[in-house]
């Protein structure tokens, strides 16, 4: 790394010539490059990034330099065969398509070209390698096998038909946008369903969680500081606003974002301009601003928690997601394309759920709303194995009937405003009258011939109507069996049926083999 550091700051303080009448200084120039480009030795190790390579990584010069560019760039085509022999033996360049994991832990496609650079005597001295965001260019289809989709989010209530009608239409404009609704209703899908379906979708989109970071280092991750700026501040690092130019910053969690800082953004969407901490030269930010909360910033105004004219300049469109309680009819959707998706992933038919675990799901609250019937889902999945998911394969919180639901949530749900946590005494999320488990026994006592879930187009939809006609008894795992002792007999049942063969058990599982032979360990499973 050391040995490096003279030809990096060379290439950086380099300059292009003969090119123009006037030397161009060579980073400038990369960095307005529209493609991500990295150059790379031949050890594969990075000496130098361009702004839009940083924009879809996310990760900075500073960060990437050195490491070897599987370890930044984290695609399929790196974990499995590495195109650099190939161009190296043949010397010529390579491009195929693949997908990312950036540093938001968001997977999306791309196309890497990889090409090799020879010196002027013709000796192979390293590689250049573009990376080119063709999420956007792929048709925006629905991702799920029903036609109640839009892009990742599902849904089939009229609520979500509203939404799906308003995304679009907002996504043609440059407007900022406030995304509200409770944790876990799929605010980042649908931001990022904004950008796709924008003019912008071919630039970068690029998420700050307000909430992460503390307030020193939140100021100098969204805006950027110069060299010299502070303590620490040895180079320049271009902040995620500068990152995100031409494409959409999307700020969730607005509600945490300091009082100091709520004043910076709103210069910001006064005058489109940028200063780095440390600078007096802005940077003219062509970004798109879509910003998100489960806080209520109209009760934080009025407390003086957050600025009034920040509020109204965020607020110009607003998109509220229901919670997943209040949409009729999605429940069951979600459940069916869950079960896909996790059956998917273990390389397995997809589970069948029995209609005495759907009806104790359909009779829950979910206060954790979409993401915690996707986590009950995978749970569920994976203690089932290959057989049927029955109410025992169901983590068993959601049998919990002796306390009360607010109190078991308490840990979970805080104040909109002070973001203390809930009294237990006061239900935080009170069970409405018209909610989906309320409408569906009012249905069944009313009309047994008819249920919201009886859609013939809805997908694994067919038995609803028999399930919900005749809904078995609900019946409680007893409350002796603890968590520990149910793990401990799905793996020896799984090591019975592998006929004591590691490898086949932990595909039972859904394990990798390292994950299975520790927790033998742990449960003193020889």
């Amino acid at each position: 790394m050391k040995k490096r550091t003279p030809f990096i700051e060379t290439l950086q303080t380099a300059a292009v010539q003969g090119l123009m009448q006037a030397p161009l200084h060579f980073c400038s120039f990369m960095d307005e490059m529209p493609l991500g480009i990295a150059i790379v030795d031949m050890d594969f190790r990075i000496i130098f990034v361009n702004r839009a390579f940083e924009a879809l990584t996310g990760f900075s010069a500073s960060d990437a330099v050195g490491i070897p560019c599987r370890y930044i760039i984290r695609s399929r085509a790196c974990v499995g065969k590495c195109p650099g022999p190939s161009v190296m033996a043949k010397q010529k360049p390579a491009s195929f398509e693949s997908d990312i994991i950036n540093r938001d832990r968001r997977r999306f496609s791309i196309r890497i070209t990889l090409a090799p650079i020879l010196s002027s005597d013709g000796t192979h001295i390293g590689y250049i390698e573009t990376i080119e965001d063709i999420q956007s260019s792929k048709q925006f289809l629905p991702t799920t096998e029903g036609a109640f989709s839009f892009s990742d989010i599902v849904g089939r209530s009229p609520q979500m038909e509203k939404i799906f009608q308003t995304i679009p239409l907002l996504a043609q404009s440059d407007t900022s946008i406030l995304i509200t609704g409770e944790t876990g209703t799929g605010k980042d899908l649908v931001a990022e369903a904004i950008h796709q379906t924008s003019t912008r979708s071919s630039g970068p989109f690029i998420k700050i969680n307000c909430g992460a970071l503390p307030e020193t280092l939140l100021e100098s991750e969204i805006f950027g500081h110069k060299k010299g700026a502070f303590t620490g501040a040895v180079e320049n690092k271009p902040g995620r606003f500068q990152l995100a130019h031409n494409g959409t910053i999307f700020l969730t969690e607005i509600g945490d974002l300091p009082l100091s800082l709520q004043v910076k953004l709103l210069t910001f969407l006064d005058d489109k301009i940028i200063y780095p901490l440390g600078s007096t030269k802005g940077f003219n930010a062509d970004v798109r601003m879509v910003a998100a909360t489960h806080r209520n910033l109209e009760e934080m105004v009025r407390a003086g928690k957050f600025r009034q004219d920040l509020f109204f300049r965020l607020n110009v469109a607003r998109i509220h997601l229901p919670p997943l309680r209040n949409r009729e009819g999605d429940v069951r959707l979600l459940i069916d394309h869950f079960l896909h998706i996790f059956s998917k992933e273990h390389h397995r038919p997809t589970n069948r759920i029995t209609p005495n675990a759907l009806a104790i799901l359909l009779r829950y609250h979910f206060a954790g709303n979409i993401r915690e019937l996707r986590n009950i889902i995978e749970y569920a999945v994976n203690m089932a194995g290959e057989s049927p998911i029955e109410h025992d394969h169901l983590p068993a919180y959601l049998f919990d009937t002796a306390t009360p639901l607010a109190e078991r949530h308490k840990n979970d749900m805080e104040h909109p405003v002070s973001g203390e946590p809930v009294s237990p005494q006061r239900d935080p999320m009170p069970r409405p009258p018209n909610d989906h488990a309320h409408h569906l026994e009012r249905e069944h006592h009313s009309d047994p011939s008819h249920s919201p879930s009886s859609d013939p187009t809805l997908p694994g939809s067919g038995a609803t109507e028999d399930i919900m006609q005749n809904v078995p008894p609900i019946t409680t795992p007893s409350s002796d069996i603890t968590w520990a002792a149910a793990e401990r007999q799905m793996i020896l049942d799984a090591l019975i049926k592998a006929k004591g063969k590691k490898q086949i058990a932990a595909e039972r599982l859904g394990w990798g083999r390292t994950t299975l032979w520790r927790k033998m360990k742990q449960y003193e499973i020889d």
